[in-house]
């Protein structure tokens, strides 16, 4: 578990499945990206691939809470989601975070990245790490260039368009 000063991060637990599937049913939250609405079934498997992750890699997806309220309110961390972008892309630990909208504006997000890769930092050491991100989502991309993330290529994923970002550990 990381705690910050506002939030805890923890890999995913069975429980977090209902407020988690609350959160991916919110379509306005995902305008930006490409995640189809999710059935329970699918919802359910991707908890289940978030678990592996931390199983078979060491390293993945983390339940973001607001330490205040003890709610569920994102999911920030580090994957290997076999996009299918590339040798440049795939096989390096992707960078991804979505977090509710009742966060946004109040700096959580940046604090849930930083968490996330100050640990993976610690724990693995990688010498790079990606992310994708669609070009019209402004928000998504100052948020990686404040981790140092820079553009790299663009690619279609899932039918729209994104920019490859990566960073190079310092």
């Amino acid at each position: 578990m990381i705690e910050t000063p506002r939030l805890l991060l923890r890999p995913h637990a069975l429980e977090d499945f209902e407020p988690w599937y609350a959160m991916f049913s919110d379509r306005d939250l995902f305008r930006f990206i490409a995640v189809p609405q999710l059935s329970r079934e699918d919802g359910w498997n991707r908890l289940l691939r978030y678990a592996g992750h931390w199983s078979l890699l060491g390293y993945g997806m983390f339940a973001v809470f607001d330490k205040a309220s003890g709610e569920l309110v994102g999911d920030v961390g580090l994957a290997d989601f076999h996009r299918g972008l590339g040798e440049r892309f795939d096989g390096f630990p992707e960078a991804s975070w979505i977090m509710a909208r009742s966060t946004h504006g109040r700096g959580l997000a940046a604090e849930a990245v930083a968490a996330s890769h100050e640990w993976l930092a610690r724990a693995h050491a990688p010498a790079r790490t990606v992310c994708i991100i669609n070009p019209d989502n402004a928000a998504s991309l100052r948020l990686a260039e404040k981790f140092g993330y820079r553009p790299f290529g663009s690619s279609t994923y899932k039918g729209g368009p994104y920019t490859m970002l990566e960073r190079l550990a310092s």
